[in-house]
């Protein structure tokens, strides 16, 4: 089932969004374990280390008092001693409780146990009521000594992990960093994925139905566009295809009439062709010099329009694919030298110069000689039609044997085509925009026939037109094979 638009559009905004909440979710995560590693310092290594620093300052100051007590038995130090063991103790029981490490739990009770002997070993001490005995203060500072100890190995236990906490954060934290990073120019990158695809499955059948509507614009007609397209495009694609249709019935309906007028009218206009030239050779009497210039532009008039009418049969043949050319080995340059001939009074009349630029020698391409004369003629006549009085007409003829092609070119210095008319030179009836009064007459079917001829030779024809300076006719045919004719 073919996709609306709106659908198309959905899933893929869709698509980012499930990915971006992923990147999102996956940060989250990140920053959580990040989080729990801070609180995991702040709340329980640094105030462990913060307690066991205190608990040596504690134990110091006990040291102190004692010795003092001990030195000259004043109560006054007693009660300090017991005040600051009172301290000791408080603190080391809320040490052990928040202590959750099984190393640094056994530490602990062993700074229990020893500080409990150091008690009981003063409190020995202090009811005898004369000086210390000569062991005491080596037990008790051995004691002291091992608590001290006990409480460093506590502190350089949980400093250890803290800093390893420290280092554990700052790799996740990099390793997010990147990570993120990546996630998103893959989010950027499928993003921009999804748009160009869904932009394109949206665009490229448009543009097939533009370039159709285009082709339909230049005079193709009968061809249907064929397009995978969404639901929303397909009812504009059936409809294009309908307008084709209907506009290829009535192109055929008019190609029919004018075939069957043209044929129809080509009969009378050879017989008041043939009868005029009867009455101009005075079969029947002598004619005076009016009746004869009368007479003179009947004839014209009527093989104008007998052209006209032949060249109206021959594009109808050409759009029915009905035309039979005989292609044979043919002499281009001695086809240019013909139609120069047959305008070279034309030409001589207008104070016009034709100039021919050609190889030496015979250029032989495979070709029906009639018809390229034919385009020969239409371009020569187009060429001379629009040159002022005293110009010059130029066809180049030469030889690209890389290409494999003759190429000819006829050039004025006429006013030139404006840039509006160059796509519709090659319809037919189409004189363009700067057609004036000045101007001579001229059917507009030259061109047409002219390219129908040429891509039925398998040659390219074109245009170069510069407005004010004048129009180059150029167009390509391909070479003879080696061996014909010399």
């Amino acid at each position: 089932m073919k996709l609306s638009i709106f659908w198309r559009l959905a899933l893929s905004s869709l698509a980012i969004i499930i990915v971006v909440a992923g990147v999102n979710f996956y940060a989250l995560s990140q920053l959580r374990q990040l989080t729990a590693l801070s609180t995991e310092l702040v709340s329980y290594h640094y105030p462990s280390i913060d307690t066991a620093k205190r608990l040596l300052a504690n134990l110091y100051t006990q040291l102190g008092s004692e010795k003092k007590y001990l030195a000259v038995r004043d109560l006054t130090f007693v009660r300090d001693f017991a005040q600051e063991v009172d301290e000791f103790r408080q603190i080391l029981a809320t040490l052990q409780e928040q202590e959750s490490a099984p190393d640094g739990q056994k530490l602990l009770k062993e700074v229990d146990r020893l500080h409990q002997e150091y008690l009981d070993l003063f409190r020995g001490e202090a009811d005898r009521q004369v000086r210390p005995s000569a062991g005491y203060a080596g037990r008790r500072d051995a004691l002291i000594a091992r608590m001290t100890d006990a409480l460093d190995a506590y502190v350089s236990l949980h400093e250890t992990r803290a800093n390893a906490l420290v280092i554990d954060s700052r790799a996740r934290s990099a390793r997010a960093e990147i990570i993120t990073q990546q996630l998103v120019i893959a989010v950027v990158l499928l993003g921009l994925g999804l748009a160009g695809l869904a932009t394109y499955s949206i665009m490229h059948p448009l543009r097939r139905v533009q370039e159709h509507i285009r082709q339909i614009g230049q005079g193709t007609f009968g061809r249907s566009v064929n397009v995978e397209a969404p639901s929303d495009l397909r009812e504009l694609v059936d409809t294009v295809n309908w307008m084709g249709k209907k506009l290829q019935e009535l192109d055929d309906m008019k190609a029919e009439f004018l075939a069957h007028v043209s044929h129809e009218l080509r009969t009378p206009l050879a017989s008041i062709r043939e009868g005029t030239q009867l009455l101009l050779d005075e079969i029947p009497g002598p004619l005076s010099k009016e009746q004869r210039e009368t007479l003179r532009i009947i004839k014209d008039s009527s093989e104008r329009l007998i052209r006209l009418i032949s060249t109206l049969l021959d594009l109808s043949k050409m759009a029915a694919g009905m035309m039979d050319y005989q292609i044979a080995p043919t002499d281009l340059l001695r086809l240019a030298e013909t139609s120069v001939d047959k305008v070279r009074l034309l030409a001589e009349g207008k104070r016009i110069q034709i100039l021919t630029e050609a190889p030496s020698g015979r250029v032989w391409v495979p070709a029906d000689g009639a018809r390229i004369e034919q385009v020969l003629d239409n371009l020569l006549s187009n060429a001379l039609k629009f040159s002022q009085e005293g110009a010059t007409v130029n066809i180049r003829l030469h030889l690209d044997v890389k290409a494999g092609v003759a190429h000819v070119a006829v050039a004025d210095t006429g006013p030139g085509i404006p840039p509006e008319d160059l796509p519709h030179i090659w319809e037919r009836f189409y004189q363009g925009r700067s057609y004036t009064k000045n101007t001579m007459a001229g059917s507009g079917l030259g061109l047409a026939l002219a390219k129908k001829v040429v891509e039925a030779h398998w040659g390219r024809i074109w245009v170069e037109s510069d407005l004010g300076k004048g129009t180059t006719v150029h167009f390509t045919l391909p070479l003879a094979r080696k061996g014909g004719p010399a």
